[in-house]
């Protein structure tokens, strides 16, 4: 893997963007922000599933009035979604929010900008220009080009007030087009950069169009925090951004689990345990390596490699702890030994 680019180090409440610190997993609540109570509820659910940081849509004044009392009960950085409207902008600042998102393609006017731009800087709150293929400034052609002109005209508003606090998106559905935007544009400025596929969609298509365009990215040693967008629960939004982190090992956070494909030799319903197993851990927090196999071809070698591991066998299986055999179980008590294996596993590490 590529060295992490270097960019410069944003500060968004407690957290840090950028300059060379671990990549910030964040989300954006689908509630009505203007009902408060249902938005902080979502926004512990998130934060429960790892989540650093997140955004909140201020579709009018009503929303933005909210905003104070939500910052105030939840323990992560809170990011206002502006569009059209820059006196949404101020408001937010006002109800003391840690982040603005700014959309280049929808507040265009330079007086509108530069007045938000001096109350954030008189605030020490950042700014992301959120660059959007889906809502791009007129005249403004949806290629990469186009992408990092757009960004870079906002940018420069923001550079002759004297403001620097930026991070910047570049995103699309087009998960070429995104990546080759976000490439031109790390050669242009060294701002942190947040990653995303915008409007991946739902299941397993948005989910694979996210690991591609995100993880590309991040391959290369691009990004500083991501956001993986799909259709409905955001929660699940956090659980995929950490299993593409992990998977490049630039973040472990809770239960990795390696499990086989099944095959022929596969006789344990293996597949019944993986999901037991997972739901049973999903609240995880401290890093763990689980190898969960069907048979002892590649079994052993996982299990050796993992924190704990189960090897099936007709009937029932093998647990292992770093490689070394503890006991057989069978079948219909695998889930819970293995559970309470890994659960007196993390009593000794802690």
């Amino acid at each position: 893997m590529m060295e992490r680019s270097s960019t410069r180090a944003v500060r968004v409440g407690e957290l840090i963007i950028g300059g060379g610190r671990p990549i910030i997993v964040q989300s954006m609540t689908n509630t009505d922000t203007r009902n408060a109570e249902a938005t902080v509820a979502q926004i512990e659910k998130l934060e429960q599933a790892g989540c650093e940081l997140v955004r909140v849509a201020v579709p009018d004044m009503e929303a933005a009035s909210r905003l104070g009392e939500i910052r105030r009960r939840i323990g992560i950085p809170l990011v206002a979604d502006i569009h059209y409207n820059h006196r949404l902008a101020l408001k937010a600042l006002e109800e003391g929010v840690d982040k603005l998102r700014l959309n280049p393609g929808n507040i265009t006017k330079r007086e509108y900008i530069e007045e938000i731009v001096s109350a954030a800087r008189n605030r020490g709150v950042p700014i992301r220009v959120g660059v959007n293929a889906g809502s791009l400034p007129p005249k403004t052609k949806p290629t990469p080009e186009g992408l990092v002109e757009a960004a870079l005209r906002e940018i420069e508003i923001l550079e002759n007030k004297n403001f620097y606090d930026i991070v910047v998106s570049l995103k699309a559905s087009d998960v070429p087009l995104m990546i080759e935007a976000y490439r031109l544009f790390a050669r242009e400025r060294d701002y942190p950069l947040h990653l995303g596929v915008t409007e991946a969609g739902a299941g397993e298509a948005g989910i694979v169009k996210s690991v591609i365009g995100t993880g590309t990215l991040l391959q290369e040693g691009l990004g500083d925090t991501i956001r993986v967008s799909l259709t409905g629960d955001p929660v699940r939004e956090v659980r995929v951004a950490y299993e593409i982190l992990q998977a490049l090992k630039l973040r472990r956070r809770g239960a990795e689990i390696v499990s086989c494909p099944t095959c022929g030799r596969t006789l344990i319903d293996l597949e019944k345990i993986v999901n037991e197993v997972k739901q049973r851990l999903e609240r995880m927090k401290n890093p763990i390596k689980i190898a969960l196999m069907g048979c002892p071809v590649n079994g052993l070698g996982e299990a050796g490699r993992a924190d704990v591991g189960l090897v099936g066998s007709r009937g029932g299986g093998t647990l292992y702890i770093r490689g070394q055999m503890v006991k057989r179980v069978p079948e219909d008590r695998i889930v819970d030994e293995l559970v309470e294996l890994v659960l007196n596993y993390e009593k000794t590490r802690s």
